[in-house]
C-alpha cells in the first residue's frame, strides 16, 4: 500500500498528502477516521478519500484514509 511517496495527495480537495496523513495518525495519536478529518481536514469535503464505499467519483481513488488508518494502527 504504501507503494506511494509521501507526497502523494490522497485527499484532492484539501491537498492533505499520505505524509499528512501518516503524521496525524503515527504522531499525534489519530485512531479513527474522525480523528484524521479533524486533525487533517481530509475526507471533510467530497469524502471520495475515505473509503471505497464511498468513493462516488468518476475515477477511483488508489488509496483511502480507511485504509492507511488500518495498516499504521495494526499492532
Amino acid at each position: 500500500m504504501f507503494e506511494f511517496e509521501d507526497n502523494y495527495e490522497v485527499c484532492n480537495c484539501k491537498k492533505v498528502t499520505l505524509g499528512n496523513l501518516k503524521d496525524a495518525i503515527l504522531n499525534n495519536n489519530a485512531s479513527t477516521l474522525s480523528d484524521i478529518q479533524e486533525m487533517t481536514t481530509a475526507g471533510t469535503d467530497c469524502r471520495h478519500c475515505m473509503f471505497p464505499e464511498g468513493d462516488f467519483g468518476k475515477i477511483k481513488k488508489k488509496i483511502y484514509c480507511k485504509d492507511i488508518l488500518k495498516e499504521l494502527k495494526k499492532d
